[in-house]
């Protein structure tokens, strides 16, 4: 779940199956009771129609909290300029940085480090779209050095400079889940 529509979603299928959650947050929901097997393979099927996917297993949850937190860092800019992406997700989800960045690495065969750079992307093509803040005004809120560094990162993964992807615009983002 990337968004909070898909948390509505979600709630609303669980109903359905007549499922209560004591809490829903993105990438995460708690049951107020066990299910049985029975009820998590509906429960499994009614996701996977809709394009979510059942993680019960240790390693996914972790991986589905290292992508919700930096999705979420990302739209909502929450991580100041003097703060790195190492230390903000080791507090956040309270566990040794290597450790993440190994099983990300293994499980994604990207690292956590490209990752957070193609969401950043992906928000400065959302915002390029909106074509409401200049792109000095995109550097600074996304916490970038400079103009020419968010240009030439923006260049690097996209091939195209930020002012001709602003040409082009909307056919060439990409939705938050599948960057």
């Amino acid at each position: 779940m990337v968004c909070n529509r898909c948390i509505l979603v979600v709630q609303q299928e669980l109903g359905k199956l007549g499922l209560n959650a004591s809490r829903i947050t993105l990438g995460e929901v708690i049951l107020e009771k066990e299910i049985n097997k029975e009820e998590k393979i509906k429960l499994q099927q009614a996701l996977s129609q809709l394009g979510f996917e059942l993680i019960d297993d240790k390693k996914s949850r972790i991986i589905e909290q290292i992508k919700n937190s930096i999705i979420q860092l990302v739209q909502q800019q929450e991580m100041d300029g003097r703060t790195n992406l190492s230390d903000w997700l080791s507090n956040k989800l309270h566990l040794e940085y290597n450790y993440l960045s190994h099983l990300f690495s293994e499980v994604e065969g990207t690292t956590i480090e490209k990752y957070f750079i193609a969401q950043k992307i992906e928000k400065v093509k959302e915002l390029l779209v909106y074509d409401e803040l200049s792109l000095s005004e995109i550097a600074f809120r996304l916490n970038y050095s400079s103009v020419a560094y968010l240009s030439n990162q923006f260049k690097k993964v996209t091939g195209l400079t930020p002012s001709h992807f602003k040409q082009i615009g909307m056919e060439k983002r990409k939705p938050l889940d599948k960057v």
